[in-house]
């Protein structure tokens, strides 16, 4: 358990460690591609591990040490089967590597943690087959484990619904340019968290592979189109960063983060906008970001392009002035934890007015007290719930280490602040 101090003025300029979206992409992309590929500014976090090694079981040759991470790529070939695989709590490996194991030849079980049994991929999954390849879940509930029958991706079109993740989309794409034939892919519904989605596509083309999108929600990725093995720096995680914005806005403080800026690929780099909005000071450059508080009122938010940032600006809400509300985030039922659920159980525990809704939450501030927070082993709460402590004494934040699956570093970096 970690008590968090009481701070004012929280100043500081930070660098925060590599984005983990881009690093597990990087590596999938690496693995497909032909010849080695050189990661420098990569993440090391349990999920990351999790990735390295399902790849590393998978047949790759991948090494590193801390400045840099390379993996071999094998030109769409995967070249183990038939495997197990699993991806622990890992839901970018599950995702990501489901379609990335369909283009081997073989049979493949794809299975992990507690939480992740009972994660929905059933979307997946009926997109996978609409493109001809042999996948189901093995329980028949929608949910890991997952068994293929791989032998390559035949290609064609399919319709995905994307109202529960974007990596549904983001798996099928970085996987079908290696298809037999052309992949149209035909977005049914809503599709959250858009932004990770132009991650992944800019990536792409960073790496060599376009994807077209004549019109909103049709991707078409023609087949035969292959990765450039090549170095390539990973920006700092914008949603790691968020922590450091929030609490400068919060407790009147400056924060600048060194190594996220205007041009970065990321969607919650815009999470200084929403701290504006509330009131604070931003500053930005191409490669860096600066947030002065304090902030000075509530707001009303649609965050389906930022569901990660939900628990960074409910916590946030909570020293604003007035009413927050947060709306068109259902989709966090469906991650380490239900968010929703969480965030309204824990933020009750210390005195906050809170209402959850199906789709959001509202906050208005309370008598706040200090208590000892479940994390229900979700690391956004746990780092979320820091910022809490600095402005409320007696803030104790119950099994610290779940921070591990994405920022191992977070508590020593933000208590040394």
């Amino acid at each position: 358990m970690v008590e968090i101090p009481t701070k004012e003025n929280f100043t500081k300029e930070v660098a925060i460690p590599g984005s983990k979206s881009i690093t597990n992409r990087a590596l999938v992309i690496g693995a497909l591609a032909d010849g080695e590929t050189e990661l420098t500014n990569w993440l090391k976090c349990e999920d990351t591990a999790v990735m390295i090694s399902s790849l590393g079981e998978l047949g790759f040759a991948i090494s590193h040490d801390n400045n840099s991470l390379r993996i071999m790529g094998r030109g769409g070939v995967i070249p183990a089967a038939p495997f197990r695989l699993n991806t622990e709590n890992s839901g970018t490996t599950m995702r990501f590597l489901t379609s990335l194991v369909a283009l081997g030849n073989g049979d493949y079980t794809l299975d992990g943690s507690e939480r992740m049994r009972e994660r929905p991929i059933e979307d997946l999954l009926v997109g996978l087959n609409s493109l001809g390849v042999k996948v189901s879940s093995v329980n028949e509930n929608g949910c890991p484990p997952v068994s293929l029958r791989a032998d390559g991706i035949p290609g064609g079109s399919c319709r995905l619904a994307g109202d529960i993740s974007s990596q549904f989309l983001t798996s099928i794409l970085l996987c079908a340019p290696y298809a037999d034939e052309v992949v149209t892919i035909r977005i049914t519904g809503e599709l959250v968290s858009r932004p990770y989605v132009d991650m992944t596509i800019r990536m792409m083309r960073e790496f060599g592979v376009s994807v077209a999108e004549d019109e909103p929600n049709i991707f078409t990725i023609a087949s035969g189109q292959r990765y450039s093995d090549q170095a390539y720096n990973i920006e700092g995680d914008a949603s790691s960063a968020s922590y450091f914005w929030a609490a400068a806005a919060i407790t009147g403080g400056r924060v600048k983060v060194t190594n996220i800026g205007a041009n970065s690929i990321q969607g919650d780099a815009g999470f200084p906008r929403i701290l504006k909005r509330m009131g604070a000071a931003i500053r930005t450059g191409p490669d860096w970001t600066e947030v002065a508080g304090p902030i000075t009122r509530g707001i009303k938010i649609d965050l389906n392009d930022m569901p990660d940032m939900v628990m960074t600006l409910a916590i946030t809400s909570l020293f604003a002035p007035g009413r927050t509300v947060i709306t068109n985030v259902a989709n966090l039922r469906y991650k380490e934890s239900d968010r929703l659920k969480a965030l309204t159980i824990e933020l009750k525990k210390i005195g906050a007015t809170v209402e959850e809704l199906p789709d959001g939450i509202v906050i208005e501030g309370g008598t706040l007290h200090g208590a000892e927070i479940e994390t229900y082993n979700d690391h956004r709460i746990a780092m979320a719930f820091a910022l809490a402590g600095l402005r409320i004494p007696g803030i104790k934040i119950k099994d610290p280490d779940c921070v591990n699956k994405t920022f191992p570093s977070f508590f020593d970096m933000f208590l040394a602040l």
